[in-house]
């Protein structure tokens, strides 16, 4: 079966429902309900941000000592489902770049991992969050950090810039994954790593949910299923890739990391 093509309007009308939410969020900070996480209970009511046990699957809770590496307010405003700097292997002099960076948590870690010679940069596309994200990287008094605006279908960095790529709960919201990740292997240097914590649907996910539009900032109705992300993590030429899932976060799907490289040689996108 042929795969559907995503038209620009198509992706437009995805990103605004996305940018409104998150910017409601950004402006809502610190409230329990916005700032709980991406699929809270202001998103269509499908999904909680709590599962059967009572225990987190989004947001704040879910960084342990991690949140230590950045101001509280920014681990608060987390509406992610995982840590991916857990899994970046971060090193001193890196440069990292993190997909729709929100408030600004999983860059700060970053910052702190990569250090004075090494450079964290968020890129977003809400004016309120890179708003309070600057505020957060202020707190926390790091001189290593940028905040970037912009789409992470069009990322506006040059070829070969980054060494890592990382993101949190964000892949899913796009309405244009394979130019995401072509964008992310683009801007990655030759042997660069690819680790994210996202959302990947079951296979069984009823057309209902994929069709919802509420729940594209619910983290639930755009996700790929392993076998369609493993795929265009492979057309976008990244390699050496591991899906991981976490915890479950829904009926129909799982938060998972997920890892690749970039090939450090010339061989790329299947061609020798």
């Amino acid at each position: 079966m042929a795969e559907k093509t995503t038209t620009t309007t198509e992706t437009s009308d995805v990103r605004e429902v996305v940018r409104e939410r998150y910017a409601a969020a950004a402006l809502a900070a610190g409230s329990p309900v916005e700032s709980a996480g991406c699929c809270g209970p202001t998103v269509g009511g499908a999904v909680s941000t709590t599962d059967a046990r009572g225990c987190e699957v989004f947001g704040a809770a879910l960084y342990g000592d991690a949140g230590a590496d950045a101001p509280e307010a920014a681990v608060a405003a987390s509406l992610g489902c995982g840590v991916p700097t857990a899994v970046a292997d971060l090193h001193d002099g890196e440069t990292v770049l993190d997909l729709g960076s929100g408030a600004g948590a999983d860059v700060l870690i970053a910052a702190r991992r990569v250090g004075p010679s090494g450079k964290a940069i968020g890129l977003d596309m809400t004016d309120e969050m890179l708003v309070l994200a600057r505020r957060n990287a202020a707190d926390a008094g790091l001189d290593n950090v940028e905040f970037v605006k912009g789409y992470i279908e069009a990322i506006p960095l040059a070829d070969a810039s980054v060494d890592v790529v990382i993101s949190n709960c964000v892949l899913n919201l796009s309405g244009d994954k394979p130019k995401v990740l072509a964008e992310a292997a683009r801007v990655l240097r030759d042997g660069g790593r690819f680790a994210i914590s996202d959302v990947i649907a079951d296979e069984q996910m009823d057309d209902a949910t994929r069709a919802d539009m509420r729940q594209w900032t619910g983290c639930v109705a755009g996700a790929l299923t392993r076998a369609e992300l493993e795929r265009a993590l492979a057309d976008a030429g990244l390699a050496e890739v591991e899906i991981r899932e976490t915890h479950r976060v829904h009926e129909h799907a799982a938060a998972a990391i997920v890892r690749a490289r970039k090939p450090a040689g010339p061989r790329r996108h299947g061609v020798a």
